[in-house]
């Protein structure tokens, strides 16, 4: 039978440490080969394009996420799970939730594995569903003392703290500029649609790490060149989809390309991740495809087993 999931059970299913989990398995299985998981596709429309980002876990299952770039106040994502040995659909997820918590969860990874391991500090420049998943998923991974959050909205910002406090239980504060929500954080999360740059790296303190979500590209990136010259450690969760950014990414090109390694084979300890206290590390989150997926079938499983 198919299941098909809303945003409601995909909230209620899907806590972060099981996000973050499933979405360490998936790093794991990518960089060992066991996910294939090219580049995403896309097909431009009059106005917009419909996007295709597909994997399949060997002998297990195959699935794709579809999306648009319409910008549509009601535009959902599609994610269809199908079972590798019979071809038939497993699951389905409509909605944002899946996505979202998808990103959410790679930031989480990416803070329990590159981050000092006493972080407890967040300041996060941005005050969207991105936004949260990153703090929501950093949450499971360190015992946070406080966030300080900066948006371009006052009252949205005033919000997000507010939630912060209330579903996390965490202290949390909004700022009116950036630079304060950034100095002598431990992790900082940038997570704008910001085009432009909204952090100098000068306002980072030694041993911080940056989860970058946002556009980072050539002439279209929420951060600048600075970023990557000030860190001592580059990471990205899917290097094949970083060389295929259109335009370039900045991660991705000289004199930054060779210095940027795969979260997959830190996590398997074939790279070397943070060895110093002092080093400031910045992912580049890509979104590695097939990890919708990944995490569709990790809900099918803890669904079933609420059964």
């Amino acid at each position: 039978m198919t299941m098909l999931y809303a945003d409601p059970e995909v909230a209620a299913a899907l806590d972060a440490a099981t996000t973050v989990d499933a979405i360490r398995a998936a790093l794991l299985a990518a960089y060992e080969g066991r996910l294939i998981a090219p580049p995403r596709a896309a097909a431009p429309l009059s106005g917009g394009r419909m996007v295709l980002t597909a994997g399949h876990l060997v002998g297990e299952w195959y699935g794709f996420r579809s999306y648009d770039t319409f910008g549509h106040p009601q535009g959902e994502q599609l994610v269809v799970l199908h079972d590798a040995r019979t071809g038939a659909i497993r699951a389905v997820a409509v909605g944002e939730e899946l996505g979202s918590r998808r990103t959410g969860g790679l930031g989480g990874l990416a803070v329990d594995a590159l981050a000092r391991p006493d972080a407890a500090t967040l300041g996060v420049i941005g005050s969207g569903r991105q936004a949260w998943t990153q703090v929501w998923a950093a949450a499971a991974v360190r015992p946070l003392r406080e966030v300080v959050v900066h948006s371009r909205s006052a009252a949205r910002r005033e919000a997000f703290a507010a939630r912060v406090r209330a579903e996390l239980g965490v202290p949390a504060r909004a700022v009116a500029d950036p630079g304060s929500a950034v100095a002598g954080r431990d992790l900082v999360v940038l997570a704008t649609t910001s085009p432009t740059p909204v952090l100098c790296a000068a306002d980072l303190s030694p041993g911080t790490h940056v989860n970058a979500v946002g556009f980072k590209q050539r002439d279209r990136s929420e951060f600048g060149t600075d970023l990557l010259d000030t860190a001592d450690l580059l990471v990205t969760d899917s290097p094949a989809q970083a060389a295929d950014y259109q335009p370039p990414m900045l991660a991705a090109t000289p004199p930054y390309a060779g210095r940027l390694r795969d979260l997959g084979g830190i996590l398997a300890g074939a790279v070397p991740g943070r060895t110093t206290a002092d080093q400031i590390s910045v992912f580049c989150s890509t979104g590695l495809a097939g990890t919708e997926v990944f995490l569709l079938d990790a809900l099918t499983r803890v669904a079933a087993a609420a059964r």
